[in-house]
């Protein structure tokens, strides 16, 4: 399942601070553009599909995230490499470090990290 941009929004907010209601995600994306009974309805949408689940126990009804956000992220990642780059992982990360936005940190993590895989 692939969640749509405004679905993995609302899933980022649940990710980060864990179970939460309505009136707490809304605010938590201090979007201008977007009234709070716009994510009520989208986290209700999310509920019918299995994203996201309620609960009813107390009068104010908290969402918690039902898709594992590591999975999430890796299957978005794997449908962008697959329709973007032609399968090329190598393309996506030549990409992604060409575009000068790594800082020094990121891009020794990133050499130790391939390090490891040469283990």
């Amino acid at each position: 399942m692939k969640p749509t941009d405004s679905e993995l929004e609302i899933l980022q907010v649940l990710w980060s601070n864990g179970q939460s209601s309505v009136r707490e995600v809304f605010e938590s994306l201090d979007k201008k553009d977007v009234g709070y009974t716009t994510i009520l309805k989208l986290m209700q949408i999310m509920q019918d599909k299995g994203m996201v689940s309620r609960d009813t126990s107390s009068k104010t009804h908290l969402y918690t995230a039902q898709l594992v956000k590591e999975e999430t992220q890796g299957k978005i990642l794997d449908k962008m490499i697959d329709s973007v780059y032609n399968g090329s992982t190598s393309r996506l990360v030549m990409q992604a470090l060409g575009n000068e936005r790594a800082s020094k940190e990121e891009l020794d993590e990133i050499k130790a990290f391939l390090k490891s895989l040469e283990n």
